[in-house]
């Protein structure tokens, strides 16, 4: 599958949107259970967006990124749909953090 760099580009961000769009309406998978099971949540993936811009010498405020990939300020996610760490979740955490 060979595609020009442009259709390349524009099939990884239909893909990244779709990812959003996912993530967004399964607010019930918190963010822990996706670092203990995959190594990245949704924090990583706006990190990774402020890089992205960074690199091409763009500003991108923390909560404007968090936002982006939230589909609302993180706050307000929080507050409505995260949940406390339960045990077995910590330990997974800190277990996948010492690897």
């Amino acid at each position: 599958m060979k595609h020009d760099e442009k259709t390349q580009t524009e099939l990884e961000a239909a893909v990244f949107r779709r990812l959003l769009e996912h993530l967004r309406k399964r607010s019930d998978v918190q963010n822990i259970d996706m670092m203990n099971l995959a190594g990245f949540c949704r924090n990583c993936l706006s990190n990774w967006f402020e890089d992205a811009a960074r690199e091409r010498d763009l500003e991108v405020a923390r909560e404007e990124a968090r936002t982006m990939v939230y589909g609302m300020p993180q706050e307000e996610w929080k507050a409505r749909f995260q949940h406390p760490a339960n045990k077995t979740q910590k330990a997974g955490f800190n277990k996948s953090e010492k690897h």
